[in-house]
């Protein structure tokens, strides 16, 4: 994992907890994600452990399915843990769909752990972005304002802020950025970083009303510039890769038949 976002304390609880869950199933990644991959955790941050795996190819043969999602939620040693795991076949369906969610767990800087399949899927991933990223971060900006009027806090100011220009510098340069402080600069948002400074402090600093006033124009600005980048993206309008990337899946699949 780039940088190390969290305590000694943080990552000694997750790694317990991950080497439970690995010893249930084959993790493709397990990635670090919510305000520790954003740029503004603050020490009651929870940990937002976004993970995939593989199920074992016989578990797939047979007449029932094995469970295709898996998540655990609870505080260890003062540590919030949040864990979801997908299988794999649902997030590469996702990813073709443009989810960024999915997108992110393959891609983002923020891996706590990774297997040589994610080092084969990332290209994959990569060569699969299409103008479809624009259904899924505009929705996820437009779900966390309405948040944010019934919760009025920092947190929520800038969970729209980083979805919608997230999703513009996606569709605008083909890289994936999650860290809104690595994009405030470019997109004129340098203004911002007062807010980081106030999340960081809290996971529940309020916006007051002048702060609530001030910022929703600039956030509309936001999600103005994510809708035109759909029309200026460099990204295809649909992935020209899927059928690699199911080749790519039964390869993986057969590779542990036995």
């Amino acid at each position: 994992m780039e940088g190390d976002v969290l305590t000694p304390h943080q990552r000694d609880v997750a790694a317990r907890v991950l080497a439970e869950e690995s010893a249930r199933r084959e993790h493709v990644v397990v990635y670090l994600s919510g305000a520790h991959a954003y740029g503004f955790p603050s020490p009651d941050s929870d940990l937002d452990l976004k993970a995939i795996h593989i199920a074992p190819t016989r578990a797939l043969l047979g007449f029932e399915l094995p469970v295709l999602t898996f998540d655990r939620a609870e505080v260890i040693e003062g540590v919030e843990i949040d864990y979801t795991s997908n299988e794999l076949a649902n997030v590469l369906s996702g990813i073709l769909q443009g989810n960024g969610n999915f997108l992110e767990r393959v891609l983002g800087r923020t891996a706590f752990t990774a297997s040589p399949l994610l080092e084969e899927l990332r290209p994959l991933a990569r060569a699969s972005l299409s103008r479809r990223v624009h259904k899924h971060y505009r929705g996820f900006a437009s779900s966390q304002l309405r948040f944010l009027e019934r919760d009025p806090i920092v947190k929520k100011v800038l969970y729209v802020l980083r979805t919608a220009l997230t999703g513009a510098h996606l569709l605008r340069s083909g890289e994936l950025e999650t860290d809104l402080t690595r994009l405030l600069d470019e997109h004129g948002f340098a203004d911002a970083r007062d807010l980081v400074v106030a999340k960081r402090a809290g996971e529940r600093t309020a916006a007051d009303p002048a702060l609530l006033d001030a910022w929703r124009p600039r956030l509309a600005t936001a999600l103005g510039a994510l809708d035109q980048a759909l029309g200026k993206s460099v990204l295809p309008a649909e992935p020209p890769n899927a059928a690699a990337v199911e080749a790519w899946l039964v390869e993986a699949r057969r590779r542990r038949l036995d």
